[in-house]
């Protein structure tokens, strides 16, 4: 059975599914979503040269029927409902579940929810409408994947209860991460000292990302390459220090490709102790 969870920048939570107050009667938009076909002409051309498909944002509709025992919780619930879809909130947290899916995106309340006149069963059973607004199309997996290189030889794998996975690789600077979404992932790098200029290699790809700089014993570098959320900082027992700027020229803030994508890392001095972890979430065009 479908079911969404909206939870808005307080913390509140609103659930709509197949279980009373409010069942999840209709949902749309967690599929196909619209798509921009970039593409150019050249004089007496015929047809186009595409270029690119670029997604549109995602613009989820869902239909829900407020069940109640009376006027006065119909009330209340009418008003829970406005209170934590309040668009003025900001952006908040979509889940999606149905079945073993289980992903989430960031969305904001577009319209809703709107009451439409229920007639004589206002009291006990009220429908609503609500339009969320995704600005970022691709549904996340809910739980981080980490993979962990260590320069240890003997390997092993194991898992971590349901949220976390770890995988220890025999040779300790090749890893292979699986990337199982539609399209790229962006990863954040965890790079634990001590270690003198630290570097992380997407073989598959053919990028790198590596910082000039000493990371101290018990310090921790962390590189993000998330679009519009990329980083490079350095976290020391004195803090955190914006480490941007030590950022090799010819890095790039690479991503995993869909498939298998063979990482390894180096670094001048210390890669023996030093421990690297492999953050991402896979993502999905639709469910």
């Amino acid at each position: 059975m479908e079911k969404l969870t909206f939870i808005n920048s307080r913390g509140q939570s609103v659930e709509l599914g197949d279980n009373a107050p409010y069942i999840l009667t209709k949902l749309e938009g967690m599929g196909a979503i619209t798509t921009n076909i970039q593409s150019q002409k050249a004089p007496y051309q015929d047809g186009e040269t595409f270029i690119d498909a670029v997604l549109e944002p995602r613009t989820p509709y869902a239909e829900v029927m407020i069940l109640a025992e009376n006027e006065a919780e119909m009330g209340y619930r009418r008003r829970q409902l406005v209170e934590r879809l309040n668009p003025k909130l900001g952006p908040g947290k979509l889940k999606y579940e149905n079945g073993e899916i289980k992903v989430e995106v960031e969305a904001v309340i577009e319209l809703g929810p709107v009451f439409p006149d229920a007639g004589d069963f206002k009291d006990k059973m009220q429908p609503a409408m609500i339009n969320f607004y995704c600005p970022e199309p691709f549904l996340k997996q809910i739980n981080d994947t980490i993979n962990e290189m260590r320069a240890v030889v003997g390997g092993f794998e194991f898992p971590l209860e349901i949220t976390y996975s770890f995988r220890f690789e025999e040779s300790g600077e090749n890893l292979i991460v699986k990337n199982t979404g539609d399209v790229s992932a962006p990863v954040l790098i965890e790079f634990n000292g001590p270690a003198l200029n630290p570097r992380v290699d997407n073989l598959t790809t053919g990028e790198f990302v590596r910082v000039n700089r000493e990371i101290p014993d018990g310090g921790k570098l962390i590189i993000s390459t998330e679009f519009g959320n990329k980083k490079v900082v350095l976290v020391t027992d004195d803090g955190e220090v914006n480490s941007m700027h030590w950022l090799d020229l010819e890095s790039t803030f690479w991503q995993l490709v869909p498939g298998d994508n063979l990482l390894s890392y180096s670094a001048d001095s210390g890669k023996e102790a030093a421990v690297v972890r492999i953050i991402h979430r896979n993502r999905f065009v639709g469910v």
